[in-house]
């Protein structure tokens, strides 16, 4: 037996194990001694080393604080870009929704008559949320590079430590099956004393302390290892995942801008088709106006020339009965049927809704367009009905009003039906308020069926007619 020597080795055993326990605490991040710390057999304690194995030492908390602040910093370093992968997709998420409510009001605009403009709006709306989804994506990605560069930076790290202690504990375990079952009671009855027994005692158990630290640090870092595989299998899963939705909203994109394109073409052509219109408008306003001033100077010839014949029968024969020359008798009514009395009274010509308003309005692409007139939605073949007394003086097509018929209710007064689909009275027929005048159709193919009705009064000065319909 070889005196001093089972205090020595219980030292040092003492202190592996309060290293083996330091490494536990700090779940595996710090390496345990190596096979030539291993004791091979016992010998005598010394009081300085007894004192060491007795307690742990400043230096050994020291380690333990470092090894507990690196693995917190890697910890939190491993939980940064999943963060920042979490909130970009929930990011992208948002974005997501975003779109999808401006391809539902895209929808519902699509199904109703619209504006090209607020397509167009809709459609950029749209190309700017996929345009900030593919950056988020581009950001995911980047953030996800960043964290498979860190889960495999660790993985190596762990399978490193992992072979280390996996060959200590492989030294070890030859060491305890070589010294056989009877090893730890050999030791014990070699005690020369009951001290040295006390003091082999506490070697042998912070021993066991450390080989058990042994193996729980193989089995964490083994668990690690596998976890840590696991994460990098779902990280590359996510990195597909990313770019096919990168990919995805990339063609989304190249799609809007396309749609853009069109409907920019399809924009211009009904800006042009608008210009075109309201020239097309100007000229038939213009020859309306020309067509009832003619009218206005026949009406004037023909009550001059009827004024001057009845001057010259009286001034020719005074006393005898006056007869009315043939032109008096064809010369329109001298008082209009449309009374003063009638404002805000006079029937519809027909019932509807109101597409258009008397007076000047202002287009969604800013085109002011002035009607002389209201225009009355109405079922295509409706009839049209007169509002007073009167004769027919036109009935003709006139340019953008269509088939009009135009009524003069004397001194100056007219009422205008236009946009018909056929016409119930010839020119110079006598109508009677109410009676039907022709049907509803649509001259203007970018409007429903209606009535387009004017006023006319004061020698053909267009008028709200709204002052003078009847109200409801």
């Amino acid at each position: 037996m070889v005196v001093g020597q089972p205090e020595t080795q219980g030292a040092q055993g003492a202190q592996g194990a309060q290293g083996a326990q330091g490494a536990q605490g700090n779940g595996g991040a710090s390496s345990v001694a190596g096979p030539s710390d291993l004791p091979c057999a016992p010998s005598a304690p010394s009081d300085s080393l007894r004192s060491a194995a007795s307690r742990p030492t400043h230096a050994g908390r020291a380690i333990r604080t470092v090894g507990l602040l690196v693995a917190l910093a890697g910890l939190l370093g491993a939980q940064a870009p999943s963060q920042r992968i979490q909130q970009q997709r929930a990011e992208l998420e948002r974005i997501r929704r975003e779109r999808a409510e401006l391809q539902r009001r895209l929808a519902e605009i699509a199904g109703t008559v619209h504006d090209l403009d607020e397509e167009r709006r809709n459609l950029a709306q749209q190309a700017q949320a996929t345009a900030r989804a593919v950056r988020t994506l581009e950001q995911q990605l980047v953030t996800i590079g960043e964290e498979v560069s860190e889960a495999t930076g660790s993985l190596a790290s762990a399978e490193d430590e992992l072979v280390v202690k996996r060959a200590v504990l492989r030294r070890r375990l030859q060491d305890v099956y070589k010294r056989g079952p009877l090893y730890t009671l050999e030791v014990m009855l070699s005690a020369e004393s009951v001290g040295a027994m006390v003091s082999r005692y506490k070697y042998l158990h912070a021993l066991t302390l450390r080989d058990r630290a042994l193996v729980g640090s193989v089995e964490r870092l083994r668990d690690r290892i596998a976890k840590q595989r696991g994460v990098l299998v779902q990280l590359q899963e996510d990195i597909e995942r990313s770019k096919q939705e990168k990919a995805d909203e990339e063609e989304r994109l190249r799609e809007l801008q396309g749609e853009r394109t069109v409907s920019l073409g399809a924009a211009q052509q009904q800006a042009r088709r608008l210009q075109q219109r309201l020239a097309e408008i100007e000229r038939s306003e213009s020859r309306l106006r020309g067509v009832i001033a003619n009218l206005e100077e026949v009406r004037r010839r023909a009550e001059a020339a009827a004024a001057a014949e009845r001057a010259r029968a009286t001034a020719a024969a005074p006393g005898a009965p006056s007869r009315a020359p043939a032109t008096a008798r064809s010369a329109p009514m001298p008082s209009s049927t449309i009374r003063t009395s009638d404002f805000g009274r006079l029937d519809w010509p027909v019932d509807g809704e109101l597409l258009y308003r008397f007076g000047r309005t202002v287009t969604p692409d800013n085109t002011t367009v002035r009607w002389n007139g209201i225009g009355i939605a109405a079922n295509a073949g409706t009839a049209v009905r007169a509002i007073a007394d009167g004769e027919v003086v036109v009935a003709e097509n006139i340019g953008t009003y269509g088939l009009t018929v135009i009524v003069q209710h004397g001194a100056g007064d007219y009422s205008v039906y236009g946009s018909l689909a056929n016409a119930a009275v010839a020119k110079g027929a006598k109508v009677r308020k109410g009676q039907s005048v022709g049907a509803v159709g649509s001259a203007d193919p970018e409007m429903p069926p209606h009535l387009h009705f004017e006023i006319r009064r004061s020698r053909g000065t267009a008028v709200d007619p709204l002052d003078w319909l009847r109200g409801r």
